[in-house]
């Protein structure tokens, strides 16, 4: 369970959308997040479908890849899934016990299973095609006239890359100890779904005290190379706009006026 949680890793590829200025990649996942919530209807899903699944292509990760990455969240997919079917108001269709499926709860629990899967694998694409360094180049960039208004742009950015490098390398350490474990007898397998959780308590102290271990090495490691802040600094691969990112401009504006027209014209 563990190594199908994708969030946070890069996967190398030669592909146009590894080539992408992170700047890019960022603004086209916030269209592409707010398409999933703000347009509706079976139109709307289609061109979404469509264009993710574009992109899916262009970035040349396996899909299977990017679907392990479900894995990790199919319980809380399922609990929003439930929470939406019984609890929509609505035209009554089946009723059971203190049970009752309504059409509104219905399609508002097929739609939200749609754009919780969709959000997982629209981000993933961002994430497994961009390295950490790169993003956090990007969200300086993008987020850059913040800094007029003293919005401590660069130490939001480094704060946000570090935490989404350091998933991977939880999850490869909660392995290990997982491991380490299951060699002196530890059982994390057997039992009903109480009794696993209950199980995985034992985890906790060991992975917080090497996650405070590693921060303070990396604290340590940043002080000892005289790190201050983003004042001053300069960049060893400064990010310039090229042709290619003009054309993901075009295309990702285009994506968003045919969604707005199919869904006012439907």
């Amino acid at each position: 369970m563990l190594r199908d949680i994708t969030i946070g890793q890069y996967y190398p590829a030669d592909s146009i959308i590894h080539k992408l200025d992170p700047r890019v990649k960022l603004f086209g996942t916030v269209i592409f997040i707010i398409s999933l919530f703000v347009f509706d209807g079976l139109p709307g899903f289609l061109l979404i479908t469509a264009f993710m699944a574009f992109f899916i292509r262009l970035s040349k990760v396996p899909f299977s890849f990017m679907v392990r990455g479900l894995k990790a969240v199919v319980m809380l997919v399922l609990i929003a899934s439930v929470f939406n079917l019984f609890l929509s108001p609505g035209e009554e269709l089946v009723s059971f016990w203190k049970l009752t499926i309504t059409d509104t709860g219905l399609k508002n629990a097929i739609f939200m299973t749609i754009r919780m899967v969709y959000l997982i694998l629209g981000t993933s694409v961002m994430t497994l095609t961009t390295t950490p360094n790169e993003l956090t180049d990007g969200l300086e960039k993008a987020l850059g006239p913040l800094t007029k208004i003293h919005v401590p742009v660069h130490e939001i950015a480094m704060m946000m890359s570090i935490a989404l490098r350091f998933v991977p390398i939880l999850i490869e350490e909660t392995d290990k100890i997982m491991k380490a474990q299951m060699a002196r007898g530890a059982d994390f397998e057997s039992g009903n779904l109480l009794k696993k959780a209950k199980n995985m308590v034992p985890l906790l102290v060991p992975l917080f005290v090497s996650a405070f271990r590693r921060a303070n090495d990396l604290a340590l490691a940043m002080e000892a190379r005289c790190y201050n802040g983003g004042e001053g600094r300069t960049k060893m691969k400064p990010l310039v706009y090229a042709k290619r990112d003009g054309v993901a401009y075009v295309v990702l504006m285009g994506y968003l006026v045919l969604l707005v027209a199919v869904n006012s014209l439907l």
